[in-house]
């Protein structure tokens, strides 16, 4: 397995890219690649050896990005109500475009499980299969309250920025503050993309923690009801926001068994995964 790190231009913005190279994706040059998007915190760095980790169980090759404004990634001072749709619609398949990537399966978690879900339901060619975890498709008041919660202790843990600032250096408390801004706004309150889902027809595996912080089950039923396409779903005991740290072995059992479903049809259909 080799990784490499470099930057694209996407939309007037450098991101940075890590590419994760598997020798037994070699001989399959019409594979999907695992695209992995982060949460509103989080970086390459903040998923830590999870994508290494999926992409050696499977044998499938990876891609993990900064999006804009967060890592190693150009900033971004502030977003518009519609900023995962932007996301799903111009900056990803742009960045999967210059990577020379033909099919993708996305791997999201929390604001990344929904710009995953966007993108399936708008970029059905490019788009074979989708695992969200602690996705959100509407604001709860579950929702607001974690994230108050978060920044009374953001705003009062030297510990916490101090551990924040090694994902996001300088730009931390803009990154913070743009989240629960966004987020905490009276005006998005209303955010809602339930729209979007029924046109979603790739398969899709969503995952939940019984005890996420930011959203109840109603999120994962929302998904599950109104997709058109193969859903299958787990809600993980003991688990919070974070299931593929805090369940992983159960994680990557879950997502590599429903990856290599895909694949092995693709095998069985050459012509599923082409587009």
């Amino acid at each position: 397995m080799m990784t490499t790190t470099f930057h694209v231009n996407i939309a007037g913005r450098r991101l940075r890219v890590q590419r994760i190279s598997v020798s037994s994706s070699a001989d399959q040059p019409d594979s999907p690649t695992l695209v992995f998007l982060h949460e509103g915190l989080g970086c390459i760095e903040h998923w830590k050896g999870f994508p290494k980790m999926l992409c050696r169980t499977t044998g499938i090759n990876g891609l993990v990005y900064d999006r804009k404004g967060y890592g190693g990634s150009d900033t971004c001072d502030k977003w518009q109500k519609d900023y995962l749709i932007e996301e799903a619609n111009v900056d990803l398949p742009r960045l999967i475009k210059s990577c020379g990537i033909r099919n993708v399966i996305l791997i999201g978690h929390s604001d990344g499980g929904s710009i995953a879900l966007l993108a399936a339901a708008t970029h059905k060619h490019l788009v074979k299969g989708v695992i969200t975890e602690a996705a959100h498709i509407f604001v709860e008041n579950e929702t607001v309250n974690g994230i108050r919660k978060f920044m009374g202790l953001y705003d009062n843990d030297d510990k916490l920025k101090k551990k924040l600032s090694r994902y996001h250096g300088e730009n931390t408390d803009k990154v913070v503050r743009r989240w629960a801004d966004t987020w905490l706004a009276p005006e998005f309150r209303d955010w809602n993309m339930e729209s979007f889902l029924p046109w979603i027809s790739c398969p899709l595996l969503v995952l939940q923690g019984v005890n996420d912080e930011y959203a109840t089950i109603r999120q994962i039923k929302g998904i599950v009801d109104q997709v058109k396409g193969p859903v299958s779903w787990e809600i993980i005991s003991k688990c919070g926001h974070v299931p593929h740290f805090q369940a992983t072995d159960q994680v990557v059992v879950l997502m590599s068994s429903f990856i290599l479903s895909i694949v092995q049809k693709e095998k069985a259909n050459p012509c599923q995964l082409k587009s």
